[in-house]
């Protein structure tokens, strides 16, 4: 019986385990190094109490997008007291996924968010300030409702002072967006689930992988929505294009949703959904250029032939250069020489047309060389020497 017993409750817990991982999955995460990047101290605003769990509300308005820690901690100064919510990630992108999807990058009035400068990229919202800076999302909101925006933006600053920049940039999937940065309203992800909880309704996204760090970002022109997932290599973007496309035949075969548009641009697999033609999809997706960064891990194999076409081209420019440079000056002077030469000689003509003109006298002294001239009195010529 004992042995029959151990089997049946090993046999539970087997069956039970894919229930814990979910659920573990829902839950916020430990504070660990997150609650080490929450200091004592925040300028003028001292901690009330020690860092905490994200409660869930928080975690819930976030999301999960390559998150590694998170914690809270409450600061007060002069009855004024603030909750700082910060999670650590995997990436500056995951990052950047957990500020956009929050809020920050959605299409709001101008009085409901005010662009700061604390990290790549923040917002003033609804009276909490979001920022992301390299790989760590931050939310600084009022406890109580009674804290000023300028308490806020100094215990933003000086929590925002403390920590790693990162690439202090977007991401540059997001500068690869048609019209990028006059785009109102983006998202990112980071995984395939964030991805999906913004097309629920659409299954061909189950044939994205992102397996081995892509990356996907969503915006919206005039109601459509434009989908970019970057794939790390042309392998992998190879396979899942082929994935998408016996995917879209099955659902087309089926009558189920499909994009307006797909199309693989270089190591890119671009979507568009609600847009209110095919033609106007394929004029959006027109629009995303591929542009291809080599990245050697090790010593370049063609860093001779890359020196050399350099020093060739320079060699190139300069000898061009100078032969545009000379060709120039000897213009400039022979133009500049001609005109002062010219004016020079108008001068002087002009300056010998207006003095008296005397002719030859007979009290002048002339050599008869040629014997051509006639002889008024060959009494005045020298005789030839005997």
């Amino acid at each position: 019986m004992r042995l029959s017993q151990i089997l049946i409750l090993g046999l539970l817990v087997l069956l039970a385990a894919p229930v814990w991982l979910q659920a573990d999955e829902r839950v916020a995460p430990a504070p660990g190094a997150a609650s080490k990047l929450l200091p004592n101290t925040l300028g003028s605003f001292k901690a009330t109490s020690p860092a905490g769990t994200v409660d869930e509300e928080s975690w819930v308005k976030v999301g999960s997008d390559g998150v590694i820690s998170g914690a809270v901690r409450a600061y007060q100064f002069n009855g004024q007291v603030v909750a700082v919510t910060l999670l650590t990630t995997k990436s500056d992108s995951s990052a950047f996924a957990l500020l956009a999807n929050s809020g920050c990058m959605a299409a709001v009035t101008p009085n409901q968010i005010q662009q700061t400068e604390i990290g790549t990229k923040s917002c003033v919202l609804r009276g909490e300030i979001r920022f992301a800076r390299g790989p760590v999302y931050v939310a600084v909101d009022s406890k109580a409702g009674a804290v000023s925006p300028e308490a806020l933006q100094r215990v933003a600053d000086s929590i925002g002072a403390t920590l790693d920049k990162g690439a202090n940039d977007v991401p540059v999937l997001v500068k690869h967006l048609p019209g990028w940065p006059r785009v109102s309203q983006v998202s990112y992800a980071v995984t395939q689930e964030t991805l999906k909880q913004r097309f629920s309704s659409q299954p061909v996204l189950d044939a994205v992988s992102f397996t081995g760090g892509a990356e996907a970002v969503v915006a919206d022109y005039n109601g459509q929505r434009l989908v970019i997932v970057e794939f790390n290599t042309a392998s992998l973007a190879t396979d899942n294009n082929q994935r998408i496309s016996a995917k879209l035949q099955e659902l087309n075969a089926q009558g189920q949703p499909v994009p307006t548009a797909y199309r693989r641009v270089g190591n890119y697999a671009v979507f568009v959904f609600d847009a209110p033609s095919e033609q106007a999809a394929n004029q959006l997706i027109d629009q995303v250029k591929y542009q291809q960064v080599v990245q050697w891990l090790g010593e370049n194999p063609f860093a001779y032939e890359q020196a050399t076409r350099e020093f060739t081209e320079t060699t190139l420019g300069v000898f061009v250069s100078v032969v545009k440079a000379s060709g120039l000056a000897l213009v400039t002077c022979l133009a500049v020489g001609g005109f002062f030469g010219a004016v020079l000689f108008s001068f002087r003509r002009a300056q010998q047309r207006s003095r008296d003109a005397y002719s030859d006298s007979d009290a002048m002294l002339r050599l008869n060389l040629d014997e051509l001239t006639p002889e008024n009195d060959p009494a005045r010529l020298l005789r030839p020497h005997s």
